[in-house]
């Protein structure tokens, strides 16, 4: 890509938009992670249902439950992280590591694997599409591969 090529200024606006969304996370600021959507979003997500979009996915409620889950610091951390850009559309794909202690005690370190369609939408990148998944073992117990990291 040459300087004067606007997808290397998009890429960093879209990084901007992912370090926006750690810190809310961090934060355990629900509002604030969901303002990144687009009203138009599509969600499939490691909790039910299979997929989710539009104003419950907008709602900060259900993920400020489950962030308000954790006690003390909540540690996340994207890796391998791939951002492509072509005009008003980008994808990125990345391992997203959650570390803290829950409420009840339990410590949690484990990786997702995250995968983000996003749209340039009067100037500004809005994120229309997510998918967070896990990998399974698949050893006839069908058991959440939670202890795999990159």
């Amino acid at each position: 890509m040459t300087s004067g090529d606007p997808q290397p200024a998009a890429a960093l606006q879209i990084r901007a938009l992912l370090e926006t969304r750690l810190g809310a996370l961090r934060a355990k600021d629900a509002r604030r992670f969901v303002a990144e959507f687009d009203s138009s979003i599509v969600k499939f997500d490691l909790a039910p249902p299979l997929r989710d979009s539009g104003p419950s996915v907008l709602d900060p409620a259900g993920l400020q439950w489950w962030l308000d889950t954790w006690d003390g610091d909540l540690l996340v951390d994207l890796a391998e992280l791939t951002i492509t850009v072509d005009g008003t559309v980008a994808f990125c794909h990345c391992l997203e590591r959650i570390q803290g202690t829950r409420t009840d005690g339990e410590h949690a370190d484990m990786w997702t694997r995250s995968t983000l369609g996003l749209r340039k939408i009067d100037g500004a990148w809005k994120i229309t599409h997510e998918h967070t998944s896990v990998p399974f073992y698949m050893d006839g117990e069908v058991r959440p591969a939670l202890d795999l990291q990159p």
